[in-house]
């Protein structure tokens, strides 16, 4: 059977699963894209610039590099500098604050990704019931048929539950990719916030 045929075979629930593969696939590009995007400064590096610039005394070009620097980590640093002055809870609060303003943005979308990693199969499956009540169901309107019929109706049912699991596989391993990711970025946030509190504190006294 073509590929077209196993689609056509399997009715609604194949096109269902069509459209959550292409849903997942997109997401799964974008969320790609964006973490690399966002990948490309080392904290350590990152965070070596900003201690020398505070050192100098360079608080104005600090902030530029943290501005201008497209990762989570370094807008909860700029949220730090910007407030160079201030208490240390009014600036930790601040970090902590877009720290959890920075995790959202990671995790956005990501949830669709589980969602559709978590249900395919079980999409699949509905499918292939479906499929197996309507073969039986037409050797009773029909009154003959044989193990042929019924395994052929089979076959074609069961085309719903492989296309389940090819489009939950893919959406499961990124979905548990994309947590990883996450933790990292926010374990390297949390880090930046803790050593630029200490770099500000110096700075004050």
């Amino acid at each position: 059977m073509s590929i077209w045929q196993i689609i056509k075979a399997g009715g609604l629930t194949m096109f269902i699963l069509l459209g959550c593969s292409v849903l997942s696939l997109a997401v799964i590009m974008e969320r790609i894209i964006y973490y690399r995007r966002s990948s490309r400064v080392k904290r350590t590096e990152f965070m070596s610039l900003i201690k020398k610039e505070l050192q100098s005394g360079n608080i104005k070009q600090a902030l530029e590099i943290s501005q201008n620097t497209f990762t989570p980590f370094a807008s909860v640093v700029h949220s730090g500098l910007n407030l160079l002055g201030h208490s240390e809870v009014v600036i930790s609060n601040t970090m902590e604050r877009e720290i959890a303003v920075e995790t959202t943005k990671l995790e956005r979308f990501t949830t669709i990704v589980g969602t559709i990693g978590s249900t395919a199969v079980y999409i699949g499956l509905f499918g292939t019931v479906l499929g197996i009540i309507r073969a039986f169901n037409d050797i009773a309107l029909t009154g003959s048929g044989g193990i042929s019929v019924v395994i052929s109706g089979i076959s074609e049912a069961l085309g719903c539950t492989a296309a389940g699991l090819c489009v939950a596989v893919p959406a499961v391993i990124a979905y548990n990719y994309f947590i990883k990711k996450v933790d990292n970025f926010v374990t390297d946030m949390e880090l930046c916030a803790s050593e630029t509190l200490d770099l500000i504190t110096l700075k004050q006294k």
